[in-house]
């Protein structure tokens, strides 16, 4: 059995999630570990068994061996590298969100037409078990027109510095870190509609909380609490071409009793919720019914969604299937979210035609 020849590009903690799922996938051979820090992607490389490991891209795009790459850097870089890698002749999966800016989006839209190579963006949430669960039901009418959706992600302390504070590098706060997975995932069980207007809000009230004692918090590998540039929080109403709409809203530190995290959607024959717990609402001879689906896990389960999302991505790479999160989903998704920075700067209404 031929193994499909992989490379992940970017050694930080995220890229562990990629490292052994593609581990865990007997179609693939983990052929190389990408870092500027030699000594990371050394490290990388020998703790997950890949064959060797580089510094710099140009050698890993060189590599003939290599057809497939994972791009885990940060997200200012996604655009360049997803371009260089399409036009070395690599497929791509790169993490979310895809990039920064609407126009490096279409840029990459147009690298994926040129390439005719493979783009998949890491929505990772999208490939859930669960959430695949209730696209069935919806594919089937069991909700019919879903017409409103609203998503919460709310940290009370959570800003893990380093690069995710730095909106040089990260394009943004939780917005486009935490946001983009909930806001995606309503837009992808409600069908993708096209986008239409968006209206946003970003606070910067509250900074990193650096100094709050006794409630301890994930912190990136080049924490720094006296660098944080982008927002604490951010809410934003999103209208879509068929008259449906999406509220959500996000937080990295807030004065919240608990952290919280709710994806509900409604339709006009039923409803969902996608967490703390799926559950399907419907109504059934004159009375309403809670429906539990007896699932091994009935929230995210982290571990999985990556491993389905990484093996859905190798049976692409080897035709078997299409990708379900396609650049052209990534382009999308970026109007939506620079939509809601832009609308927050200016205090109006972003329109899309």
């Amino acid at each position: 059995m031929s193994k499909v020849k992989v490379a992940v590009i970017g050694a930080g903690s995220i890229s562990d999630m990629h490292l052994q799922s593609y581990q865990h996938n007997e179609r693939v051979e983990l052929h190389a570990v990408v870092d500027f820090n030699e000594e990371r992607a050394k490290e990388k490389a020998q703790k997950f068994n890949a064959k060797t490991y580089y510094s710099n891209l140009e050698d890993v795009f060189a590599d003939k061996e290599v057809e497939a790459v994972s791009i885990c850097t940060w997200n200012n870089t996604h655009a360049e590298i997803s371009i260089a890698a399409l036009k070395a002749g690599k497929h791509v999966l790169v993490e979310k969100p895809l990039c920064t800016s609407i126009e490096s989006a279409l840029q990459i839209e147009q690298a994926v037409k040129e390439s005719g190579k493979i783009l998949q963006v890491g929505f990772v949430r999208r490939y859930d078990t669960n959430a695949q669960l209730l696209k069935q039901f919806i594919d089937a009418g069991e909700l019919g027109e879903i017409y409103y959706a609203k998503a919460s992600c709310l940290r009370r302390l959570g800003n893990p510095g380093g690069w995710f504070a730095d909106k040089e590098r990260s394009g943004g706060g939780p917005l486009i870190d935490l946001g983009v997975h909930v806001i995606d995932l309503c837009w992808y069980l409600m069908g993708c509609p096209k986008v239409k207007t968006v209206s946003g809000n970003t606070y910067n009230k509250l900074g990193n909380r650096a100094n709050v004692k006794n409630l301890s918090f994930y912190k990136a590998a080049d924490y720094d609490p006296s660098k944080n540039t982008v927002e604490d929080m951010a809410n934003a109403l999103i209208r879509f071409e068929n008259g449906a709409s999406l509220m959500i809203d996000v937080s990295f530190t807030l004065h919240a009793k608990k952290e919280e995290l709710s994806v509900k959607l409604y339709g006009d024959k039923g409803g969902a919720e996608v967490e703390p717990e799926l559950s399907i609402i419907s109504e059934k001879h004159d009375t309403i019914l809670n429906i539990s689906p007896q699932l091994d896990k009935l929230s995210f389960d982290f571990k999985q969604g990556f491993q389905n999302e990484i093996d859905h991505f190798v049976a692409c790479v080897l035709g078997e299937k299409e990708t379900i999160s396609p650049v052209q989903h990534g382009v999308e998704m970026m109007k939506i979210l620079c939509g809601i920075y832009e609308s927050a700067q200016t205090g109006k209404e972003v329109t899309f035609s």
